[in-house]
């Protein structure tokens, strides 16, 4: 099977999609325990969620499940939230801290994954957003993810509805942040934070280079505000209409950012 899908478009703005896939090949799915084998931390609907809201955009998806191999994990397994608990380039816990293999992965087989998976789909980033950055100046890419409003094991509390990284304003330029925050903190019913518990996974911090012109922004969800947070993990099509709309404008005020050249902020 192809495990990456890339739909091109013409604009300026580049979706990643790295945790939407439940593809694992058959040994790597009976290497794992019960608890495993459901999935639980899948990026649930987020593909259908994004679908048709921006004209002319380009998208970057693997179908490669998180558990196999996490893309949003730097290639050395180092952590991205040091003194944090979170999960590593493949996971040996789900997010609630509890085993999900029988039979782990051990270094050579960690290596195979990130060669044949992680690598081809940075590369595929890498290429749409040079191709698209040389159509129009400048590139940007939005992380597309969705997580579980609670889990203790990660942060305390109730996640807030959008949760937006940029890794403290440094993978794009401010106007996108503010942009993208204004936005959100003026749809009524939700609540909105700033490089909170979720800074931006190694997608944005590896791509996001805004003095060169690529602009990186991560949009981390909370599945409540658009499905069934328990399996088997269902759509909700009043919370998700809502939300869609919410995000049409979050995805048009990225894309006018994009197509303004005075808030291209260079050296």
């Amino acid at each position: 099977m192809s495990f990456l899908e890339v739909i091109r478009g013409d604009g300026p703005v580049v979706l990643g999609m790295p945790h939407t896939g439940t593809w694992l090949p058959g040994d790597m799915r009976d290497a794992l325990n019960d608890r495993g084998r459901k999935l639980t931390d899948t990026d649930w609907h987020i593909d259908r969620l994004y679908n048709g809201l921006l004209d002319d955009v380009t998208v970057v998806r693997t179908a490669v499940h998180r558990y196999a191999i996490d893309v949003n994990r730097p290639p050395d397994g180092a952590s991205l939230y040091p003194g944090q608990n979170t999960t590593g380039l493949v996971p040996l816990t789900d997010f609630d801290g509890q085993p999900i293999w029988t039979r782990p992965p051990d270094a050579a087989e960690v290596e195979r994954r990130r060669a044949l998976w992680h690598a081809p789909y940075h590369a595929a980033l890498a290429a749409e957003l040079a191709r698209v950055r040389a159509r129009h100046g400048l590139a940007v890419l939005y992380d597309c993810h969705s997580i579980r409003s609670e889990i203790p094991h990660l942060f305390k509390g109730v996640l807030p509805d959008f949760n937006i990284g940029t890794n403290g304003g440094t993978t794009c330029a401010p106007a996108l942040q503010a942009a993208v925050a204004r936005v959100c903190r003026e749809a009524e019913g939700y609540d909105t934070v700033v490089n909170g518990r979720f800074r931006g996974g190694w997608t944005t911090r590896h791509h996001g280079r805004p003095a060169e012109g690529l602009h990186a922004i991560q949009m981390e969800l909370a599945q409540r505000s658009y499905m069934t947070e328990a399996p088997p993990w269902t759509w909700n099509e009043g919370r998700a209409t809502r939300l869609r709309a919410v995000l049409a404008r979050v995805l048009a005020a990225v894309g006018r950012f994009a197509l303004d050249s005075k808030n291209i902020h260079l050296p």
